[in-house]
């Protein structure tokens, strides 16, 4: 198989309103479009026709990054890499001042499929010729300098082509390959259609693709199996607390690791004060949380509070520590403090050892989201630390410190957080 990539040019500077798919219809027909071609049409060219670019001065770049994106990953100095409604991961969120007017910035179109699809289709009226489209853009690439043209759009051709349960030139039978197509056809087309070149469409001639036509939307890796969703400084900072849990399955290794990232919290006295209980559903959670709901009864009673109340608070903790896949009870104890005969000292090490017992849940908490999983901790088992226990098995020196569901996240995403004012948690002293 040979491949020809033929530049399209002759076409004009895009503008609002412009009929794209008309206009590259009229030229691809000078130029002799075929059935099997597959074109591809830059995602700048796309963007202004649908209103896509924006004035730089109505907020500035940075908030237009912040608006196109759904979640930060990492950040260093003004490069932003960000995922956008699309599930694109793109650095800025595709927000970009190149090929347009001084203070405009150009946004991703809001569907590229389809806009893809919409071009696809008025070829076919137009020229007679069944062509795939691909909508291109610039992206860069973890662990490789230099950007490449990508996918963003595709119509009419497959976006991955499934190479798993054939057989490679050597006849070995093949179980991982699946050829992101769309982004080779993509990648191809970027050889002609160089930023400075004012060339904003290609001609890629020649492709015998084979299997079921595909979305742009096929080449984004699911959360669940990406091993690399976050920067660890943007896990950090990305982490919520969930509190609504999906029904898949979490596997025992995500919480093995979890508590291996636990055990590496600083602790006094070279001690590892800590130990995890994991439950499953089943009768030990069901016992867990039946002595739990009687000493919370008790406590809340206690406290004077309506028989209403009493019972809501209870069914909502219930409802989360229930519903959870996993149930995880982090517990610590005093093992290795100094005896200090000063009571104010002797206190002073019992806030070290409950320090690392919080930075051991948090460090469990990251590892979950880390992981692509929601965790809540909760603080529940602190007022039934006897009951906790004996339900567990535990013995008295251990001090259960709450509670944590683990699953994965359900209903909708998290909104991001809002920028955080530094001023009013960060003073500096340098003099």
């Amino acid at each position: 198989m040979s491949v020809e990539i033929i530049p399209v040019t002759g076409l004009p500077e895009f503008g609002v309103a412009d009929d794209l798919p008309a206009i590259l219809s009229r030229v691809l027909s000078g130029i002799g479009v075929r059935s099997r071609d597959v074109i591809a049409v830059t995602q700048k060219v796309v963007s202004k026709v649908e209103d896509r670019v924006v004035r730089e001065a109505d907020g500035g770049k940075e908030a237009w990054v912040r608006r196109e994106s759904v979640r930060v990953l990492a950040q260093r100095g003004d490069l932003v890499i960000a995922e956008t409604r699309h599930g694109f991961i793109c650095a800025n969120a595709g927000v970009d001042a190149s090929n347009v007017p001084e203070g405009m910035l150009a946004l991703l179109p809001e569907d590229p499929d389809a806009s893809a699809d919409a071009i696809r289709k008025r070829i076919l009226a137009r020229c007679n010729a069944k062509v795939g489209v691909v909508i291109t853009d610039t992206f860069g690439r973890p662990w490789r300098e230099g950007v490449t043209n990508v996918a963003i759009g595709c119509s009419g051709i497959p976006a991955l082509v499934d190479l798993r349960g054939t057989r490679d030139a050597n006849g070995r039978l093949l179980d991982a390959t699946v050829v992101a197509f769309a982004d080779e056809v993509a990648a191809a087309s970027g050889l002609v259609m160089g930023k400075s070149d004012g060339v904003p469409a290609a001609i890629i001639r020649g492709l015998k693709p084979a299997g079921p036509e595909g979305r742009s939307t096929d080449l984004v890796r699911a959360p669940g199996e990406d091993l690399f969703r976050e920067s660890p400084l943007g896990a950090i900072s990305g982490r919520r607390t969930i509190r609504t849990f999906g029904g898949d399955a979490v596997p025992r290794e995500a919480i093995e690791e979890a508590v291996r990232a636990a055990c590496t919290a600083p602790a006094p006295h070279h001690t590892q004060p800590w130990t995890f209980v994991a439950l499953r559903p089943g009768p030990g959670r069901e016992r867990l949380l039946a002595a739990m709901e009687r000493a919370w009864r008790l406590d809340l009673q206690g406290d004077g509070l309506d028989p209403g109340t009493v019972e809501g608070r209870i069914a909502r903790s219930k409802a989360l520590l229930g519903s959870a896949p996993w149930l995880v009870i982090p517990a610590i104890r005093l093992a290795g403090a100094h005896p200090y005969p000063d009571p104010e000292r002797l206190g002073a090490e019992r806030q070290m050892f409950l320090l690392s017992a919080g930075a051991a849940i948090e460090n469990f908490l990251l590892a979950i989201h880390a992981q692509g999983l929601g965790g809540a901790w909760v603080s529940s088992t602190l007022f039934c630390k006897e009951e906790t226990r004996h339900a567990l098995g535990l013995q008295d020196e251990w001090m259960p410190m709450g509670a944590i569901a683990v699953g994965t996240p359900g209903g909708e995403r998290p909104p991001q957080r809002a920028p955080l004012r530094l001023d009013a948690f960060l003073r500096v002293i340098d003099n």
